[in-house]
C-alpha cells in the first residue's frame, strides 16, 4: 500500500472536519441491514490508539535525519507534537515494556532482568486493568514481553487478530498495534532489496567504518521506513473508519535501534527513542500543556511516563504508587529534572548499570565495572556488524572510540555531553571544569536508587529468594529483608576501583547480610591479581559461605588469580553449584559464567560441563535456553551433554557458533 503524503493527509483532514455533522448523524442512526452495529465513537471518552515499532531510535525524518524516508509518522508529527528528550528506561524490549505496562521502573518491580518474570502485589494494578474498570475495550496486537506476570484478563485480546473493531457498541477503545518490522533480527536478514544507499549512511564514531556495518545501518534505515508504513496503514484504518477526529494517537519506538552499542546498553543511544502524540481538535484539552499542531517539546519524558499519562488522559487519577509523570489529561505535572535508565542481566550476561540525563549530559554508573559494555550476548552476535566489529578489536584494529564497547574494566562512572559529543565516546569524568555536573548527576542517580528503592543490588537468584511469600516490590520496601543503604554502600565502594578500600571490603566478607559480602567479594575480584593475593585467606573462607552467589564470586577471583592450592578448591566449588537440576537457574547460570570466565583455567570442568542436564528449576519457561548456551560456549558441541529441551522463547533460544572469546570479555 502507498503511504498517504503529508499534503494528501492535510486535504483529507480539512474535508472530514468540513462534513463532520453528517458523518455523525449517519454514525448514530439504526444501522441498515449489513451494517456493523458499532458507533464510530464514544461521545465521552476519547478513543486511544498507540502505534509502536521494535529496536529504532529517532532515526525518522521528523527527527530531521536526511537518510530516513518516514512520511507517515512525519504527517503525524506535522499536525501533531514531537517530543526531542525521550527515554525508554531500559535498553531492551522486556524491561521497557514492563515499565510501560506497570508505571514503574524495572529495578523497583524486580523485572528488570531479561525474562524475570516477577508477580506484583494484588493492589499494584497494570494499566489495562484501569482502563477496562473505566468501560474500554483494550486490545494489544500483539508483542506483550513483560518481566512481570500478568493477571488473568489482562486485556480484551491480545493476539494478532486483536482489533478495535470488535468492540462493543458505544464502547471507547485503546488498541496497540506494534510493528516487528524494525527489529534487530532484521538488520541482519539476507537477501534484502536495498533502497538506502550504505554509501550515505553516517557511521557511529564507536562503530568501525567498513561495508559490513554500512549495510546493517542502511538495512536499519529500511526496515523503519517498513515500520513507518505499518503505522501508515493503521492510521488510514482509523481514518477509513470515520475515527480519526476522535482518536488520540501515540507513536513511539521501545528502545534504541538494534546495532551493537545501542540495543542493551543504557547510554542515550541505547534509550533515545520517537514520541510523536496527536490531539484531535475535540480532544485538545487533554492535549500536553505545549501541544501545537506541528509543535516541539523539550520536556523530558520517559517509558515510566505512558502508564500515568494515559491513565490521566481518560480522567484518572494515577495512583501515589505510579513511578512516572503525566504529560497529558488533567493530572499532567511538571516536567521531571532528570531521565533514568538501567541495565540488567542480558539473557544469560550479568551486568548492573544506571543511568540519568538532564537532557544534555548523560551519566553512567557502572557497578560491573570487571565486564564489557558488549559482554557476549549470543544474539547480539548474529548482526555483521558485532562480529566484523569484534573481529578488528581482536587484532588491535580498532581506534579508542570503537575500543571502548569491548574493553575492561570499563569506567566506574561515564559523563558525557551530547551537544559535543552526540555518539558518547568522550568520557568527561575526570574533567575538573565538569566537576560540577558530574556530582549533580551522580547525586540525582542515586537518590532515585532510594526513591523507587532498586532491588536490583542483590543477586538474582536473592530478589527470587528473599521475596518467597510476597513480592519483589514488597520486598524492597521492607528494611528487615532488605537493608538497602548498607547493600548499596557496599555495592558502591566495591566497584569505584579505588585500591584503598580493600581494607573495608575484607571487614565487609564477614557481613550478616549476604548481599552485602557479596558485594565485598566482588570488590575484591573487581581489583584483580594484587587484591586478591592480599585476600587470598579471607576468599578461601568464603568458599564456605551459606550464600551460593558468594561463594562463586569468591571461586572465581581465586580461580582467576590465586595460587595453585587455592584454584583447586575453588573450581571444586564451581563444579559442585554448576548443575541447574541440583541448584536452579540463577547458581548455576551464575557458576557457568564463572567457569567460562575462567578459561582454560577451568578446563579440566569442561568435561563435566559439556555432560550437565541443562534443565532445572527456574521462575518461567523463557529461561530455558540460557544454561544451554553457557553449556555450549564452554563445551561446544560436547557429545555428552544431555539433548536440551526445545526452547519455549522466541527465537533469542537459537545458539549460533561463537567468535573465540578472550577472558574478561565472554561475562
Amino acid at each position: 500500500m502507498t503511504a498517504m503524503s503529508t499534503s494528501a493527509l492535510g486535504c483529507w483532514m480539512v474535508a472530514m472536519l468540513a462534513a463532520w455533522p453528517a458523518i455523525t448523524a449517519a454514525q448514530t442512526a439504526s444501522p441498515s441491514a449489513g451494517d456493523s452495529p458499532t458507533p464510530a465513537f464514544a461521545a465521552d471518552k476519547p478513543n486511544i490508539l498507540w502505534l509502536t515499532s521494535e529496536d529504532h531510535g529517532p532515526e525518522m525524518g521528523c527527527y530531521g535525519d536526511a537518510n530516513a524516508r518516514t512520511p507517515n509518522v512525519d504527517a503525524l508529527a506535522a499536525r501533531g507534537l514531537l517530543f526531542t528528550r525521550v527515554w525508554s528506561t531500559a535498553p531492551v524490549c522486556a524491561p521497557a515494556r514492563t515499565a510501560i505496562i506497570s508505571g514503574l521502573y524495572p529495578s523497583s518491580s524486580g523485572g528488570l532482568h531479561m525474562r524475570s518474570m516477577v508477580s506484583l502485589p494484588a493492589e499494584v494494578k497494570l494499566y489495562p486493568q484501569f482502563l477496562r474498570e473505566a468501560g474500554y475495550y483494550c486490545v494489544n496486537n500483539n508483542k506483550e514481553d513483560y518481566n512481570v506476570r500478568k493477571p488473568v484478563g489482562l486485556w480484551d485480546e491480545s493476539s494478532a487478530k486483536a482489533h478495535w473493531r470488535n468492540r462493543a457498541s458505544g464502547q471507547p477503545f485503546f488498541a496497540i498495534f506494534n510493528s516487528t518490522k524494525s527489529h534487530e533480527s532484521q538488520i541482519r536478514t539476507r537477501p534484502h532489496q536495498a533502497i538506502a544507499d550504505p554509501a550515505r549512511m553516517r557511521v557511529p564514531a564507536y562503530h568501525p567504518d567498513t561495508p559490513e556495518v554500512r549495510q546493517d545501518w542502511a538495512q536499519y534505515y529500511d526496515k523503519v521506513s517498513e515500520a513507518d508504513a505499518d503505522a501508515g496503514r493503521r492510521l488510514k484504518e482509523l481514518e477509513d473508519a470515520g475515527l480519526a477526529a476522535d482518536t488520540i494517537v501515540f507513536y513511539y519506538g521501545d528502545h534504541g535501534s538494534g546495532m551493537p552499542r545501542s540495543k542493551r546498553w543504557p547510554s542515550d543511544s541505547g534509550l533515545r527513542v520517537p514520541l510523536v502524540v496527536y490531539f484531535p481538535e475535540k480532544w485538545k484539552h487533554l492535549a500536553p500543556r505545549e501541544y501545537q499542531p506541528g509543535g516541539r517539546s523539550d520536556r523530558l519524558v520517559g517509558f515510566v511516563d505512558l502508564a500515568p499519562t494515559l491513565l490521566s488522559i481518560v480522567g484518572l487519577k494515577p495512583p501515589q504508587w505510579m513511578q512516572g509523570h503525566a504529560f497529558a489529561g488533567p493530572y499532567q505535572t511538571e516536567p521531571p529534572s532528570f531521565l533514568f535508565g538501567e541495565r540488567g542481566r542480558m539473557d544469560e550476561r550479568m551486568d548492573l548499570v544506571r543511568s540519568v540525563t538532564d537532557g544534555r549530559y548523560v551519566y553512567l554508573r557502572n557497578y560491573f565495572p570487571h565486564v564489557s559494555q558488549a559482554q557476549r550476548v549470543a544474539y547480539q552476535f548474529e548482526t555483521p556488524t558485532t562480529r566484523v566489529w569484534r573481529e578488528l578489536f581482536d587484532q588491535g584494529k580498532t581506534t579508542e572510540a570503537q575500543s571502548i564497547f569491548w574493553r575492561v574494566p570499563k569506567a566506574p562512572e561515564e559523563l558525557y555531553d551530547l551537544q559535543t559529543d552526540r555518539d558518547e565516546v568522550r568520557n568527561l569524568a575526570h574533567s575538573p571544569e565538569h566537576r560540577t555536573i558530574l556530582e549533580r548527576l551522580r547525586t540525582a542517580q542515586r537518590e532515585h536508587l532510594f526513591q523507587v528503592r532498586d532491588v536490583c543490588f542483590l543477586p538474582e537468584g536473592e530478589i527470587h529468594s528473599r521475596s518467597q511469600g510476597s513480592t519483589p516490590y514488597e520486598l524492597a520496601r521492607d528494611e528487615a529483608r532488605y537493608p538497602m543503604k548498607r547493600i548499596v554502600a557496599a555495592a558502591e565502594l566495591a566497584s569505584n576501583l579505588e585500591p584503598g578500600a580493600l581494607p573495608e571490603l575484607k571487614t565487609l566478607l564477614n557481613d550478616s547480610d549476604s548481599a552485602v559480602r557479596y558485594w565485598a567479594a566482588l570488590g575484591i575480584l573487581m581489583r584483580g591479581q594484587n587484591a586478591v593475593g592480599q585476600n587470598e585467606d579471607s576468599l578461601r573462607a568464603a568458599l564456605n559461605d551459606a550464600s551460593p552467589h558468594v561463594r562463586i564470586v569468591a571461586a572465581e577471583a581465586l580461580g582467576r588469580y590465586g595460587q595453585e592450592s587455592s584454584r583447586q578448591p575453588a573450581l571444586a566449588v564451581l563444579r559442585e553449584l554448576a548443575p541447574p537440576e541440583k541448584n536452579g537457574v540463577f547458581v548455576s547460570m551464575s557458576a557457568l559464567a564463572a567457569i567460562e570466565a575462567l578459561g582454560e583455567k577451568a578446563a579440566s570442568l569442561r568435561n563435566f560441563v559439556g555432560g550437565l542436564n541443562p534443565n532445572g528449576t527456574s521462575p518461567d519457561a523463557r529461561f530455558d535456553s540460557y544454561v544451554p548456551r553457557l553449556i555450549q560456549n564452554i563445551a561446544p558441541s560436547n557429545p555428552e551433554r544431555p539433548a536440551s529441551p526445545a526452547p519455549k522463547s522466541k527465537g533469542k533460544a537459537r545458539n549460533p557458533p561463537q567468535p573465540s572469546s578472550r577472558s574478561g570479555d565472554s561475562r
